[in-house]
């Protein structure tokens, strides 16, 4: 790929780069994957879309001073567990060496359930690899819809007609057959999160002579504190990517010290954005930040977002085809490995996506549901898990303990943002009905 592994993992962890599955689900050192005025609803979506750093003011405006303290903790703990991760790929030999006896996250689930089940651990880890891909490509396609209707609202064209058009937009997708193109289009995207967040900032410290500490507040909700502790939390996630990304660098022994400066620089990074903007907007800020902007900058920026979520979608399309292909070739069939059948999966996939898009209610909720499962999944609880079981005999009392508290700390999160995605599910469902 175009990036090296320190800055694809510094931009993915500053929000720029989708730290989706699709970056990290790849063949170890080879690199190769195997395969105005917005609803709420809408507004997670762009949250969700790979844009979590755009909604961190907004999680200030819900957790106050704790928000800052989470901001920082929500980093060691994900640069803990990808640590933990990594340390599942290697095994002592007979001299005490450590060597790299796996290569993906998928290897590391088959060792954990070789005993029982050889294979369960690999299609557990694949499926929710597929959902969370999945239900991205599906949001970016109902997020340009909305972005195109907001930009256009003198155009008498509905939502779902403009999803249709990203969609047209996209159908090259289905030609792509090597990450080489893919990597560009995340450059690419790079450059058009940059421009936004530039426009952000810049407009923030032309308003600091209104900038007051007394806007942030003591007392909090604890559903809307929840809410905050998600997008915090999931604008660091990045473990998905990181056997990949280490079996890639040139001096794998210096990944620990990379895993900790990025995290670092990505929490220095979104701890001043956070600020800057909430300091700027106190109890106005909105759920996505560039929604506070005035109406002149908000095209502007709705259009750059569109762009944004267009050069976004490939990296997870192409990795959710990869790995259905891979796992529907793994036998000898001959059929399955022709280049026609690649290229027609794609298609259907990409037009399970467009249907699933207009016809699918609420779906931003439904995408809040499947990634309190699958984010907390592969961020937290199966990266202590695989830990625990692997390196059991090796760890000290201190260690156990930490991994112990992690798994806790994800299945808690997960906990909370199932029961406030299906709480939103029946209001939004409840209200539909009236």
């Amino acid at each position: 790929m175009s990036l090296n592994s320190t800055s694809h993992l510094s931009l993915a962890l500053l929000g720029i780069v989708h730290p989706t599955p699709s970056q990290g689900l790849g063949q170890g050192a080879k690199g190769r994957l195997p395969g105005g005025g917005h609803t709420k609803q809408q507004n997670k979506g762009k949250i969700n879309a790979g844009i979590f750093v755009l909604g961190l003011p907004y999680a200030l405006l819900h957790s106050g001073y704790s928000g800052l303290f989470l901001i920082i903790l929500a980093a060691m703990f994900c640069c803990y567990t990808g640590k933990i991760l990594i340390a599942c790929l290697y095994e002592e030999n007979e001299d005490g060496q450590l060597i790299r006896v796996r290569d993906t996250y998928e290897d590391i689930a088959n060792a954990c359930c070789k005993k029982l089940f050889p294979r369960l651990g690999g299609i557990v880890v694949n499926v929710t690899q597929v959902m969370e891909l999945f239900m991205t490509c599906i949001l970016y396609l109902v997020v340009s819809g909305n972005l195109l209707s907001h930009s256009f609202p003198y155009i008498p064209v509905t939502e779902k007609t403009w999803s249709v058009i990203a969609f047209v937009t996209l159908l090259p997708c289905v030609f792509i057959k090597t990450l080489n193109i893919v990597s560009k289009l995340s450059l690419l995207c790079s450059l058009v999160h940059f421009i936004i967040i530039f426009i952000v900032m810049t407009y923030c410290l032309t308003q600091i002579h209104q900038w007051s500490w007394t806007r942030f507040r003591l007392s909090i909700e604890f559903e809307d504190f929840l809410v905050s502790v998600g997008v915090i939390i999931f604008s660091y996630t990045s473990q998905i990517f990181l056997p990949t990304l280490e079996g890639n660098m040139k001096n794998p022994e210096e990944f620990s010290c990379m895993l900790n400066s990025t995290h670092f620089f990505a929490c220095l990074f979104k701890t001043a954005f956070a600020l800057t903007a909430f300091l700027t907007w106190g109890e106005e800020t909105k759920e996505v930040i560039t929604d506070n902007l005035p109406s002149s900058l908000q095209s502007l920026v709705n259009l750059c977002l569109f762009t944004k979520a267009l050069l976004s979608y490939p990296l997870p399309f192409f990795a959710a085809t990869e790995i259905l292909h891979n796992c529907i070739s793994r036998g000898n069939h001959s059929d399955y490995r022709n280049p026609l059948f690649a290229v027609v999966l794609r298609g259907l996939v990409l037009l399970l996506t467009l249907v699933m898009a207009m016809f699918i209610p609420h779906f931003a909720l439904l995408m809040g549901l499947t990634g309190s499962v699958t984010g907390a999944a592969m961020t937290f609880l199966l990266p202590s898990l695989f830990h625990l079981k692997l390196k059991w005999g090796k760890l000290v009392l201190l260690e156990k303990c930490a991994a112990i508290f992690v798994f806790i700390i994800g299945l808690l999160c997960s906990l909370a943002g199932i029961v406030c995605s299906i709480k939103g599910l029946i209001e939004a469902f409840g209200g539909r009905s009236n």
